[in-house]
Order: structure tokens, then C-alpha cells, then sequence
């Protein structure tokens, strides 16, 4: 088997990851050919919620007999072991087995408002919403329940690959979310990703000031896609009085560097 993680990502990379949109990521992701990223399952508790860290995952198999008696008891339990590996640059991402099991709620959360959790992320549901939003930590789920979850599955694996909504996620890969969704950043190529999206980022911006400027349909320079920009377009000219150009830039036809 090979090892859970793809690689290891700076804070100071972090940090810039979590300054983009979720959907820069995604096309950043898209145009490198990477598959689906974000996880469709998991919306914001609360309007203010938005969460940047590295994946802690937990794997939930559905309950059976024997998982119950040989998953480790009480405090040893691999969900409290996730718990335990995580901080202010941490997400915990949960695997639930259906998206209306609980992966928990306000006892469990508690800790994680201890440890100053960086963010919660599943395609299961959570118990107690108003708890939980009062504990301050961002929170994305498939929505809430009032059902306890021990009743259909159990916590197996913690920091193992998981599959969350057909999406998969390695312990240390970047995960942002905001109220458009939760993306998955692979760790192998955060780096990469955050040039591709954070350049796009910024052409868009100089495409809403001329807009704003000069209105008028926004077909004459948008959408584009990165990599593929003209230099003789309509968008490649206007990105050129901002000296932005094939020499500085990835996002032009020719220049794309993955």
C-alpha cells in the first residue's frame, strides 16, 4: 500500500490558498486535468463559515458486531484520535456512510473548539446546529439531524485515504472552503494549483474594472481559460496595457507551465 499522504504543505502556502475563491481553485484544478475536487455534500453551517487547513481525515464504516468490538474503546477510539491532530491550520474531514448519519455534536465538538479547530468537513450530518455554530469553528456538512450516528456506523480509520462524495482525500491535502463549497487541493500540487489560480484571479479583476469602466457585454473578454488566452484577443490586449504578457504570465496560450 502506498503512503496516505501526497506531501507536505507550507503554512505560508496555506495561507495563500485561503485567500483565493473556491471556484479559482476548482478551475485551477480543472485545467491541469485533475478530476472532480470539490466535495458537492458539504455546505456552511452558518452564513460566516469559511475554513482553510490541512486535511485530518476519518473514515466511518457502517456498524457490524465485530468493527464494534475490536474498534478501540472510549478515548482511544480512532474519532478521538483524529480529534487529537487538530488546530488552527487543521480541517477535520469525516467520511460518513450516508448523508443523513451523524458524525456528531455538541459533547463530541466541544474538543474540537478546545483544540481552536480549523474546520469541520463531511457529506454526513451533525447534531446540535446551534452548539455548534456558537462554538465558532467553520463547519461544512450535508445538513443536521437529531439522530445519534452510532446506531449505523462506526469511526474505523483515522489519517487513512477516504473517498467523501466521490471526492478523494489525503491526510495534509489543503482544504478550503467558503459558501460556494469545500475544495480539495492535493498536496502534490498546491503549488501549482495556487500560480494557476491566483493568475486567474487577477485577470478576472481587471476584466470587472474595464467592465465597470466601459459596460457593456462581458462576451468580448470572458470566460477564458487559463492557458489558452490569445495574445492578439481582445482579452490578451487589454491584459497587455496592464503588462501582463506571455513572458510574466501562465494563463496565455503557449505559456501554461503544467
Amino acid at each position: 500500500m502506498g503512503p496516505a499522504a501526497g506531501g507536505v504543505i507550507s503554512d505560508e502556502l496555506l495561507d495563500k490558498l485561503g485567500g483565493l475563491s473556491t471556484q479559482a481553485l476548482v478551475d485551477g484544478l480543472w485545467v491541469m486535468g485533475w478530476p472532480p475536487s470539490q466535495i458537492d455534500n458539504a455546505a456552511p453551517l452558518h452564513p460566516s463559515h469559511k475554513c482553510v487547513g490541512r486535511a485530518v481525515t476519518l473514515n466511518f464504516v457502517p456498524v457490524r458486531p465485530d468493527i464494534a468490538q475490536d474498534k478501540p474503546a472510549g478515548g482511544e477510539s480512532p474519532e478521538y484520535e483524529a480529534f487529537e491532530k487538530c488546530g488552527p491550520k487543521e480541517v477535520l474531514v469525516m467520511a460518513s456512510v450516508g448523508p443523513n448519519e451523524s458524525v456528531g455534536g455538541d459533547i463530541k465538538f466541544l474538543r474540537l473548539k478546545q483544540l481552536g479547530c480549523g474546520g469541520l468537513v463531511t457529506d454526513g450530518a451533525v447534531r446540535d446546529t446551534d452548539e455548534i455554530i456558537d462554538y465558532g469553528f467553520p463547519c461544512f456538512s450535508n445538513g443536521t439531524t437529531a439522530r445519534q450516528g452510532p446506531a449505523a456506523m462506526q469511526p474505523w480509520e483515522c489519517n487513512g485515504v477516504i473517498n467523501i462524495s466521490g471526492v478523494t482525500v489525503r491526510p495534509g491535502d489543503a482544504i478550503v472552503g467558503d459558501q460556494d463549497g469545500v475544495v480539495v487541493v492535493p498536496a502534490k500540487v498546491a503549488s501549482m494549483v495556487f500560480d494557476i489560480a491566483h493568475g486567474r484571479e487577477v485577470i478576472e479583476g481587471i476584466v470587472k474594472e474595464e467592465l465597470t469602466k466601459n459596460p457593456g457585454p462581458p462576451g468580448i473578454y470572458y470566460p477564458f481559460m487559463s492557458g489558452k488566452i490569445k495574445v492578439d484577443s481582445p482579452l490578451g490586449k487589454l491584459l497587455a496595457t496592464k503588462g501582463i504578457t506571455p513572458e510574466n504570465s501562465n494563463q496565455f496560450e503557449g505559456s501554461a507551465n503544467w
